[in-house]
Order: C-alpha cells, then structure tokens, then sequence
C-alpha cells in the first residue's frame, strides 16, 4: 500500500477555506463572498469520496457555525446537502468538462442559496440582501482556477 502523496494538501485546503470565510470584507463585498467551504469541500467530493464525504462536510459545517456565529447547524445542514447532492451525481460529474463541472458546480451554489433562505424563513431569521444570489455566479467561476491549484498540490510529486 502506498502513501497518500501530498496528505497535508487535504486539512490544510479546509482550514484555509475557513479561514476564508473569516476574513473580513467591506460590507459591500460581504454579500458575494464565494463560499469556500463548499468549492474546497466540491473538489475533495469528487477527487477523494474515501476520505471526505457526508460526515466530513457535516464536521465543517459545525465548526464553520461555531467559527462564523451563525445559526447553529446551518452550514452544517448546508454542507452536508451539498455533499450528498455531489456524491450521488460523482461519477457522472467527474466526467464532465471543466466548464460543465463549474456549471454544476454553479447549480449547486444556487442551490445553497436556495436551502439557506429557506431556514432562515422558517426560523424566522432576517434575510440576506439581494447581492447575496450573486456569490453563486463568482464560485462557479473560481472553480476551475481552484480546482487546479488543489490538483496541483495533490498531485506535485515528492523531491
């Protein structure tokens, strides 16, 4: 059995999309801030399903509540809806293009949006601005530049 080539790529891909997503903005930019919790978790779905799938999104989520101080189980519900809807189309996406897969990719942000509006509906939460549809359309196109920087690292062999 071999080892993983670059296994530090993984946690420290995570830890860097949350930390992210703590960075401060202008209240401007705040509302089209990509997702990058759910971009890294998209590129470890469909690269490494052994290691990272449905638990490990939950676990992020979680922490990404408790770091970000929203609504407890949010992202956490958020992340793993993503995950699932990910793993289940896998093989099908793996496949695609690379402008197809930022599509998708695309969709499922939208998607994101969509599950995050309706819990805060029915929590009864206030409701994000507008703008904050637009973030779907930026994460769909830091996908491909994402997705080759991480391959990059993963894969970089060993000197």
């Amino acid at each position: 059995m071999s080892r993983p080539r670059n296994a530090w790529v993984l946690p420290v891909s995570l830890l860097l999309a949350l930390l992210l997503g703590l960075v401060p903005l202008p209240a401007l930019l705040q509302p089209v801030r990509p997702y990058w919790l759910a971009l890294v978790l998209a590129y470890w779905v469909l690269e490494v399903p052994e290691k990272v799938g449905l638990g490990v999104a939950f676990l992020l989520g979680v922490v990404a509540d408790l770091a970000f101080g929203g609504l407890l189980g949010e992202q956490a519900m958020r992340l793993a809806i993503f995950a699932f809807i990910l793993d289940r189309f896998r093989a099908r996406l793996r496949f695609f293009p690379l402008s197809q897969q930022a599509l998708a990719i695309g969709g499922l942000l939208v998607n994101d949006r969509v599950v995050s509006a309706v819990i805060h509906v029915v929590l009864g939460a206030p409701q994000h601005p507008w703008t904050f549809w637009w973030a779907p359309l930026l994460g769909m196109l830091l996908w491909a530049p994402l997705h080759f920087a991480l391959d990059a690292l993963r894969l970089r062999r060993r000197t």
